[in-house]
């Protein structure tokens, strides 16, 4: 049966400016809530996509127009972009979390806060205010960096005299006010953040030239000992490519699950060869080596690892990564585990088998990968 999804505007109002966005609704009752935010310069229809997938899990999903927080003509909601801070942005944001937690139909106990670049930082913040009433946040490339780009001078890639802040600041396609400056001068990203103790998801680039992926690392180390979740993707920048965001999709289904990425493994190609090709039919070995440095695992991939990949008229209809890796678990054990990775509807589901004591669990258990490319191979994420 299809889970037909409702989509519809709704708005509520934070001192006395109206915030507008849009629900998306799948059947149910009980159901639990995501809220995303869009980053600077950005607007709430860039994460349409997002809540449509997301709902199509059965989460109510919202997303919505910063005050002031959108360039001229983009954003829906109320307030001038002169007016608008990083805590103005906190508080429509929390306005926007009373509205949905008044709802009849959601799980006020199940909402999850998620954010792009800015609206990290923003959803980070509101956490933090409202640390109690928040289940998980997940915060993709989030700019803690704002406080530092307003002591260099630098936010939003304007350039300042710090020593006589102006009372507009041009950013480029949108101008801010001297407030914005004001607000995070003095500001340590990371101590506003710890107030919450709940689960967090961090994903970002090692390549973005906007936000340094250090940030995220920093945060990480910011939050409590194995409550923060951290993916750095190789060679991705300040947006995400198609395949990256497909994988980015993945980590957060398993993080909004209760699962964990228990192994990653990169991946370097080493060669390919043509087994089979009929014109219609045609199947491809790729053959590979690369090793995993995990908290559970660490090793190498032995020689011999096979990706088996099979088309039909060039659309790719199988693939079989059948592989072994040998190394020391995290008791110290040496050990070796072999992992055959394959699509099982729409999904890579590895079937693992390790003979160490400590890794048993993995035997046995329900596992999910994703996979992201980067220049010569690629990153496998196995989560548990």
């Amino acid at each position: 049966m299809v889970n037909r999804l409702i989509e519809r505007d709704f708005c509520c109002r934070r001192e006395g400016l109206m915030i507008r966005g849009r629900e998306f609704l799948p059947q149910g009752d009980h159901l639990p809530a995501i809220i995303i935010s869009h980053g600077f310069g950005g607007n709430s229809m860039n994460l349409e996509s997002y809540c449509r997938t997301f709902a199509g899990w059965g989460y109510a999903t919202y997303c919505f127009d910063f005050c002031g927080g959108c360039p001229d003509e983009e954003g829906r909601s109320d307030g001038k972009s002169t007016d608008m801070t990083v805590l103005t942005e906190r508080d429509d944001l929390i306005a926007v979390m009373n509205y949905v937690k008044e709802l009849t139909y959601v799980d006020d106990s199940k909402l999850t806060l998620m954010g792009f670049s800015q609206g990290g930082f923003v959803s980070a913040l509101a956490a933090a205010k409202r640390a109690n009433e928040v289940n998980s946040i997940i915060l993709i490339y989030p700019a803690f960096c704002i406080p530092d780009d307003a002591r260099r001078g630098a936010l939003a890639n304007s350039s300042y005299d710090i020593n006589c802040v102006p009372e507009i600041i041009d950013c480029g396609k949108m101008t801010i006010g001297k407030m914005f400056h004001e607000t995070v001068a003095d500001m340590d990203p990371y101590e506003e953040i710890i107030p919450y103790t709940g689960p967090v998801l961090l994903i970002h680039g090692t390549s973005d030239e906007i936000v340094h992926y250090s940030y995220s690392v920093q945060a990480q180390n910011s939050y409590e000992t194995s409550q923060c979740q951290l993916q750095l993707i190789k060679e991705a920048g300040h947006h995400f490519t198609e395949e990256q965001t497909e994988s980015m999709i993945v980590s957060i289904h398993q993080f909004l699950k209760g699962k964990k990425e228990v192994l990653t493994i990169d991946v370097l190609i080493t060669g390919s060869e043509v087994r089979k090709d009929t014109g219609t039919d045609k199947q491809i070995a790729v053959f590979f080596t690369g090793s995993s440095e995990s908290p559970f695992f660490k090793g190498d991939i032995v020689q011999g690892a096979e990706d088996v990949q099979d088309y039909y008229e060039g659309n790719l209809t199988n693939i079989r990564a059948d592989y072994a890796l040998e190394g020391v678990d995290y008791v110290g054990d040496h050990c070796r585990i072999h992992i055959v990775n394959q699509r099982v509807n729409g999904e890579l589901k590895p079937d693992l088998h390790t003979d160490s004591r400590a890794l048993d669990f993995l035997n046995h258990a329900d596992l999910t990968a994703s996979i992201e490319g980067f220049t010569g191979g690629l990153t496998v994420r196995i989560f548990s």
